[in-house]
């Protein structure tokens, strides 16, 4: 499994932007910058020799930091944190002591702030080749970083195996107690990122999504999906009954019980012939078709816009760290973080 280091560019800081990639054997290949810890391609080998490049993002790393893309921010590809999602008014309580956050949505924080770990220069801990291909890039959140408490060390690590799956692994500890809640942000369009997303067809399984309010922060309440458009037990286009204008961006809570990992969405285009399924250990997926993003020009000259992808957010519960009765998102210093999910690859039954 060859993988490759290229020296991209220096930022602005002076730091080294670099781009990762790797292949298996039936000439998947993957590619990864240490800013943002950002997948920018999946290149999936078709059966016709052709490549199916399934996520949106840049041919050129240097394009995540243009204006033209910053003014209208979508997180392609990107680690989401320290705080994955909405935290209502941009603060919590921990152990009495209430934390300011900094606001980036409104009156509320989105995915860890102005500048979260999706615009930060990971540094690299190690890429290999052998026995499977794996890259670990680290970064370190100082205490007050956003507003949040503590010194946070996060530790993706990601891997390609011949199974044609691509996982990522999140490993963190704290020297404060804090709020942590992960995920990877990528946009898929399994067309090779032609055309929209609307006729994909998707399966989550998940009886229940979580309730929202007017600026889409999750309240601590259930609904159940059926006999509602959210209803995606069984494989349906994305387009078959949502309200367009709206598109989706809810979070859909897993049937699965238990913290091993489990499949929680599929996603098949009977154009490609392609499915993606994703495994994860988290209890919540964000279903996101992508109504937000603006218009530019991607990848091959590609146009994007919205619907142009759709996302799979793996992490738990958004705005648990203000809502007792969701899972638990307090990191304490000795404790671990950990999560896993993957990305597994099918080619369709002709």
């Amino acid at each position: 499994m060859p993988v490759d280091q290229k020296l991209c560019f220096k930022n602005n800081r002076g730091e080294d932007i670099y781009l990762f990639s790797f292949r298996n054997k039936h000439g998947t290949t993957v590619s990864i910058t240490n800013y943002g810890a950002i997948i920018t391609a999946v290149k999936v080998k078709m059966n016709d020799g052709t490549f199916n490049d399934i996520v949106l993002g840049f041919d050129k790393v240097e394009d995540y930091l243009s204006e033209p893309y910053l003014k209208n921010y979508a997180y392609l590809g990107a680690v989401c944190g320290r705080y994955a999602n909405r935290i209502k008014n941009g603060k919590f309580v921990l152990d009495g002591k209430e934390h300011q956050l900094t606001k980036n949505m409104g009156n509320d924080q989105l995915h860890g702030g102005k500048e979260g770990f999706d615009k930060k220069t990971w540094q690299l801990v190690s890429l290999k080749e052998f026995p499977k291909s794996t890259l670990e890039l680290k970064y370190l959140s100082k205490d007050g970083e956003e507003g949040f408490p503590g010194n946070l060390e996060t530790i993706i690590r990601f891997e390609l195996n011949d199974e044609n799956e691509l996982s990522y692994e999140f490993f963190a500890s704290t020297d404060k107690s804090t709020a942590v809640n992960l995920t990877h942000h990528s946009y898929f369009n399994l067309n090779n990122g032609k055309g929209t997303i609307e006729d994909h067809e998707i399966k989550i399984t998940a009886s229940h999504i979580l309730a929202q309010d007017e600026g889409l922060v999750c309240n601590g309440e259930y609904i159940a999906v059926a006999n509602n458009q959210y209803d995606f037990r069984i494989f349906k286009s994305i387009n078959m009954d949502w309200n367009k204008a709206d598109g989706y961006d809810q979070c859909f809570i897993a049937d699965s019980t238990t913290d091993e990992l489990s499949l929680v969405a599929e996603a098949r285009s009977l154009v490609s012939g392609l499915r993606l399924q994703v495994l994860s250990t988290e209890p919540a997926v964000q279903f996101y078709t992508g109504q937000g993003l603006g218009n530019f020009k991607g990848k091959g000259e590609n146009q994007y816009g919205p619907f142009s992808g759709f996302c799979l957010e793996t992490h738990k519960h958004p705005n648990a760290i203000n809502i007792p009765h969701f899972p638990n998102t307090v990191l304490r210093p000795g404790e671990r973080y950990y999560q896993k999910s993957i990305y597994k690859l099918v080619h369709l039954e002709k």
